[in-house]
């Protein structure tokens, strides 16, 4: 059997396959870090947020002053705004 041409061309096309499952030199890669930002709205929200941890649960001059008048039996309630308070609370009505 004759093959016509050059042979040189046909063995460089077997050698530059044997280069394909070879990786080349990568270049460096660099760190990125990671950042974090936080809006002004959060930040709003934090400044809030700290205010009211400082105001107390508890109106203690209220509590003093009701205390007082309980003591020396001059607190009175009327009936008819207790029973406004519960029919509100239970059916969760503002006013």
């Amino acid at each position: 059997m004759r093959i016509p041409g050059d042979i040189s061309k046909i063995t460089g096309v077997y050698g530059s396959q044997k280069n394909i499952g070879r990786v080349g030199r990568t270049g460096a890669v660099a760190s990125k870090k990671d950042v974090l930002s936080i809006s002004s709205e959060a930040k709003d929200f934090q400044t809030v947020y700290r205010a009211l941890k400082e105001v107390p649960d508890i109106r203690a001059d209220k509590v003093r002053s009701l205390e007082t008048s309980i003591g020396s039996g001059t607190y009175s309630v009327k009936g008819r705004d207790v029973a406004d308070k519960v029919i509100k609370g239970g059916f969760d009505i503002k006013g």
